[in-house]
Parts: C-alpha cells; sequence; structure tokens
C-alpha cells in the first residue's frame, strides 16, 4: 500500500471517528435488523434496536419519540464501517428541511447513483470509472462527481482519487434500502 493511501486510510478512520463524537453517534458494534430484514438480532427480539430506542427516548423524556438508523458495513475493499445516529422526531419535525433538497438531489440520478456504487466497489478515479459502459462522457462524469462532492456524497483524496467519506457510508446505504419498494 503506498503511502498517500495509507494516510487516505487514516484519514478516513479519523473522519469517521470525529462524524460519530460530532453526531452523538460512536460504534453501536451490534449490527442493525430492520425488522423483516432477514439481519439476525442475536438478542432473540426481531425488533431489539427498536425497544432500546424506545427506552433511550424515555429516559430523555421526549414524548414523541425518535429516530435511529445504524449499520457495521464491510465493503468489497475491505473497509469497515460501524456507524449510528439517533435524534428526536419534535427536531426534526420543528426544523426547516430545504437544507436536504441539494443532497436528496444529488442522489436524484441514476448515473450518480452507480457511480456511488462503482466508488465504494472499489473504482476511484474518473479515469476507471469513464471504463464503464454506459457512465457517459468524461465530460458528464466530472459534472457528476462535481454534484456528488458538492452536496457531500464525496470528496478528493487526492491525484483525482474520489471516495464516499466515512461519515456518509452508512447513510446512503440506509437511503438505499428505504428506497426499496
Amino acid at each position: 500500500m503506498e503511502l498517500e493511501e495509507r494516510v487516505a486510510e487514516l484519514e478516513r478512520r479519523i473522519a469517521a471517528l470525529e462524524a460519530a463524537d460530532r453526531e452523538g453517534g460512536g460504534n453501536g458494534g451490534d449490527g442493525g435488523n430492520g425488522g423483516d430484514s432477514g439481519v439476525p438480532s442475536g438478542h432473540g427480539d426481531e425488533f431489539w434496536a427498536l425497544q432500546r430506542l424506545k427506552e433511550e427516548v424515555a429516559k430523555a423524556g421526549s414524548p414523541n419519540g425518535g429516530v435511529l438508523y445504524t449499520g457495521a458495513v464491510r465493503l468489497p475493499t475491505e473497509e469497515r464501517y460501524d456507524w449510528q445516529y439517533g435524534t428526536f422526531t419534535d427536531g426534526l419535525l420543528d426544523a426547516s428541511w430545504s437544507h436536504a433538497a441539494e443532497s436528496f438531489a444529488a442522489l436524484g440520478h441514476a448515473v450518480r447513483l452507480r457511480l456511488l456504487r462503482e466508488i465504494l466497489g472499489g473504482r476511484r478515479t474518473a479515469a476507471e470509472l469513464a471504463e464503464l459502459d454506459g457512465i457517459g462522457t468524461t465530460g458528464q462524469i466530472y459534472h457528476h462527481l462535481r454534484q456528488l462532492t458538492g452536496a457531500g456524497w464525496l470528496h478528493t483524496t487526492g491525484r483525482g482519487r474520489y471516495e464516499v467519506p466515512a461519515a456518509r457510508v452508512v447513510p446512503l446505504l440506509v437511503m438505499l434500502s428505504a428506497a426499496r419498494p
């Protein structure tokens, strides 16, 4: 592994730790279970994460509940991400949602979603992405990469390499899971 790749890996790990601290997340450690997802909980209760969320919300005295998402992910590149985030319902419903428009818009294009999937799978440069069928011209690829970077779904690690920031890997997969029929 080259020095640049080692530094980039360290930066990813630090970013994941900082994001977890900043957002009150951290390492859930247990993986996740979405009810009928087929993911075993290991706790004998299909909704163990939901039950724990309800306990935490009750302790905090939030009458309108909360939302929690979490994940323990290993990518095809062998990178691992353990992440969770929770927030109270009132904070979500009372805040303006307009700040989320750019982030959602960046994901609203099939080519951009494919680029993200390919980058998570290990293709990290525009040249590697340009080799794929159906992605478009180099100019179109750079346009899509700029859109994803501007919305925070990608960042550059030097020498034209792109990656999904550590704090965005699990949220991206959660959004994809939520969009499934």
